[in-house]
């Protein structure tokens, strides 16, 4: 969440009278992040996160924001978009589409144990359940497809061995999609800075804006490559298998999915590998932005490759 398009205070004082919010006493741009343009926003009646969506179109938004409200509303502690006096939860400030969502108190943590993974991994598995009766649906626009596309504009920055690594990881996937593992809303980014906790309780969950329809078990594995590795990019088995079993508890894997946790697992890193990459090389201007370090799921990934045989033990 950095600040690539600037909204001055004046500027937002106009757009809230669309909102029945009260009058803005403070606007603070947010700097972590690589997507949209994001500030906390404070009224006199409450605080609010404004995001200002810099690649995505006004058509794909509400898949994002109808989503937060259907998890919101059936017990998950998803951030609530705010609606308009228009009953809108979709607006355009400074010619980029916005929405205002509710703030959640809490913060994320740096340092995470089994403890905090296992309340993840149960939070993961009732947002899967509650997404099932999510109707819409959108293509991962990170999926495979992408990776593909953008292989070739990433490429030229690599060195022998990873380039070597990414062609034949891209190759691999193709050959490995699996159609039958259980499919639904996700979030595909359930990352330590998007899970908010007060205490040992998880407050909050935030940032839906790379959701999408794809394989549950997916959603699975890219939380896992955060929450549960240690620095060399190796699973980290008390807190790897402190999530799945709350997970589990919620919502029982099948045989399928069992089986391809070694695929999912690498997918989920690729994933992240090649984003990262793509917004280290190939960045976009900004006034606050921050690239993250695509060697960090590099080291992921070939961990994952070592040791498929293990992992599907």
């Amino acid at each position: 969440m950095s600040v690539f398009t600037t909204v001055t205070p004046d500027q937002l004082r106009v757009w809230l009278a669309n909102y029945s919010v009260g009058s803005l006493t403070d606007l603070q741009g947010i700097t972590a992040g690589i997507e949209n343009t994001n500030y906390f926003v404070t009224t006199t009646q409450g605080r609010y996160v404004l995001t200002l969506f810099e690649k995505l179109k006004t058509y794909e938004l509400p898949f994002y924001l109808n989503l937060m409200a259907h998890l919101a509303e059936h017990g998950i502690p998803s951030a609530h978009p705010i609606a308009s006096r228009a009953n809108e939860y979709l607006g355009e400030l400074n010619g980029k589409p916005a929405a205002l969502v509710g703030f959640l108190p809490g913060k994320d943590l740096a340092r995470v144990g089994p403890a905090h993974c296992g309340r993840v991994g149960a939070l993961l598995a009732s947002v899967h359940l509650a997404g099932q009766s999510y109707s819409a649906v959108m293509e991962n626009p990170r999926g495979p497809r992408w990776w593909a596309a953008v292989m070739p504009e990433i490429l030229p920055f690599l060195g022998t061995d990873d380039a070597v690594l990414l062609r034949e990881e891209v190759r691999f996937q193709a050959g490995h999609r699996l159609p039958d593992l259980p499919r639904g809303a996700i979030h595909a980014d359930l990352f330590r800075d998007n899970v908010l906790f007060q205490g040992d309780a998880v407050s909050g969950i935030i940032d839906f804006y790379f959701a999408c329809t794809d394989a549950l078990l997916y959603d699975v594995a890219i939380t896992v490559n955060d929450w549960c590795v240690d620095e060399e990019g190796a699973l980290d088995a008390p807190r790897a298998d402190a999530l799945l079993e709350a997970y589990r508890a919620t919502r029982p894997f099948t045989a399928s999915e069992r089986g391809a946790w070694p695929v999912m697992l690498r997918a989920g890193a690729l994933r992240f590998w090649v984003s990262r990459l793509y917004d280290f090389h190939l960045p976009r201007a900004g006034e606050l932005t921050h690239a993250k370090d695509p060697d960090h799921f590099r080291r992921i990934l070939r961990q994952h490759v070592a040791r498929a045989r293990e992992l599907a033990a």
